[in-house]
This record gives C-alpha cells, structure tokens and sequence, in this order.
C-alpha cells in the first residue's frame, strides 16, 4: 500500500509517500481502506518534534505514519470479530496512528457504522472534532443565558461549536477568525458577532458588544490571544483550554482565577471530567447522528490526495484552511 511517512522531524517536505507492507488486522480489529484520513492541528506540531516527551499522542520513535481519524470500507478482520463487518461503510481510531495511508487498523470500539447520508470525509471531520466540540461544550456546561467567546472558530472545532454552544442554549456567541472569508462563516454558521483577532483593537470589539463581559471562553490558541481573551471573562466565569495553536498553553495568574471567581478548565486534564472511552464514544456518536439528520452542519474545507499530505500540513500552517481538512488517498 501507498501511505506518508515520516523518517525525521521536520517541516511538511518530511511528509512523503512510500510503499509499505499492507497492515494485517489483529484480535478485534477491522482493515479500512482509507477513503478519507482527517488532519489534525496537534499533528503539524507532532511533525516537527516539538511535541517528543510532552504528548501521548507523539511517535514513541521514527519512522512514523501520521493519521488517527479514518473513514471508508471494511475488507478484512482480525481474530473473534464477526465478519458481518466486511463490506461496511465505518469511522474509526487507529492503532497507533497510520492513518494517512490506504490501509489503515481501527480497534472495535471506536468503530462507527455510518449512515448513506454521510460522505466519508464528512464522517472522519466528526472523530476527534466532534467529540471535542461537544465535550467542551459539556465541559464548560453552556446553557441558557451564555456568552461564549470562541477563538478559532473557523476552525475544525470552532465550526462545530459554534453551532453546539447555540444548540446547548447560548444567549450569544462570539467568534474569533482571521480575514474577511473566515469572519463570514462564522456569523453563516450562527454567531452573532465576528471579530477579526489579528486586529489590535479585538479586545475593545469584544467588549462593545459584551460590555458585562463573557461568561465562557473556548480557548484555542493559547499565547497572547488566551491571555486577551482571560481578561474579557466577567466575575465568576468559566476559561477553558482545549488548544493551542499559538505554541503554548495560555498561562494563567492562580490568584487572578482565584481573586475573580473564574473556574478554570482544562480539556486535556486535569481535571477532565467524566471523558472516558464510553463518553468519548457517545460524543462522537451523537454529533453523527445530528450530522446525518441535518441537526450540524460538517464543513471539510480543504481536500487533498494521499501524495499531498504535505502541501496540506503547508495550508493548515499557513491558516489557510477552513474547517476540517483530509487526505483522500
């Protein structure tokens, strides 16, 4: 099979295509050939290196085959699992990454059977997105009344809540992007306000259409623009972590949290709250099925073939990307 891999740390030209071996499924696994391989952000940081020692989800060593999050067709089984499973359309996690390739192993449980309603690339922009959207939602425990401050919200994740956050019953949402194009999604997709945070002033926009300040903000990016967003929390509010594009976590002032009253959370733990395998499970489940019924709007904005893994990782980087971006071997 054609998969991508990586034989040293780098920028996106460490990305390139080679002929592996296929993969054979073991106990309680599934073969899908990859119709669809989801992108995620934390994977251009893994590529470079700067992540070895400080994440699970980094290579234990190289080479490497990126990709978690796969969708398209069962062909094979592995030991004591029915074979009812060949032939079905599926998402799933994989073993120990080697998802962007045309053969990829998904575990059983994480395993989804998928409507015909669902596109396969629609399908794997729900794996790791759609449960961490509505698990921060839940998380942050958005509900009637809320203002919520997203940042990156035209983002893989900030598409996704943007829409949970007025599901869950947000009085307001205001969404953080960058450009004209991206400001225009934001507000399509159910915003109320759109503000441009690569203007100095956002925080002063911020605050003239929340002058009580927000009651949520949904961290992304971590670095200066989380500790501009902190600042916009009113008395008592909710700050919770659950990225950082920027390159680091947003470092907060304990006493600042503590002096105002703010619940600081972190979706990467601890604490995490009940987010085990069943949770995690459930979220993803449930955000298929709003998809499919046409509850939540999926966007996959970038598309590319296997070979072009790297032109993808470019664009994402770049921030040139809307939404979920996957490979399509």
């Amino acid at each position: 099979m054609r998969a991508i891999v990586v034989r040293e740390f780098g920028g996106p030209e460490v990305l390139r295509i080679e002929e592996l071996p296929d993969p054979v499924p073991g106990p309680g696994q599934l073969l899908v050939r990859v119709a669809a391989a989801g992108i995620q952000h934390i994977e251009t940081q893994t590529r470079t290196g700067t992540l070895q020692g400080r994440s699970p989800v980094a290579p234990k060593g190289l080479p490497w085959t990126p990709g978690r999050e796969v969708a398209g067709e069962v062909v094979a089984v592995g030991e004591g699992v029915d074979s009812v499973w060949v032939g079905r359309r599926v998402s799933g996690t994989t073993v120990d990454a080697g998802g962007y390739a045309e053969l990829a192993l998904v575990e059983i449980p994480t395993a989804n059977q998928l409507p015909d309603t669902l596109e396969y690339a629609e399908a794997v922009s729900l794996l790791g997105t759609g449960r961490t959207a509505l698990g921060i939602v839940e998380m942050a425990e958005i509900g009637k009344g809320d203002t919520v401050l997203i940042e990156a919200a035209a983002g893989a994740v900030g598409v996704l809540s943007i829409q949970l956050a007025r599901a869950a019953g947000a009085e307001r949402v205001i969404g953080l992007a960058r450009g004209a194009a991206k400001l225009e999604l934001v507000r399509e997709l159910g915003a109320d306000y759109a503000i441009d945070y690569s203007e100095a002033d956002w925080p002063e926009q911020v605050r003239a259409v929340a002058p009580e300040g927000v009651s949520v903000v949904l961290d992304a990016n971590g670095g200066e623009v989380g500790a501009q967003a902190f600042e916009l929390l009113a008395e008592g509010g909710r700050f919770l972590i659950f990225g950082f594009s920027s390159g680091s976590m947003t470092a907060l002032d304990p006493e600042k949290v503590a002096e105002r009253g703010i619940r600081q959370i972190s979706y990467f733990g601890p604490p995490t709250g009940p987010r085990g395998p069943e949770v995690l499970q459930r979220q993803i489940r449930e955000t298929l099925a709003a998809a499919a019924s046409g509850r939540l709007r999926t966007l996959v904005g970038g598309r590319f073939p296997l070979e072009k893994a790297a032109e993808a990782h470019a664009a994402i980087e770049a921030r040139e990307t809307v939404g979920k971006t996957v490979l399509e071997p």
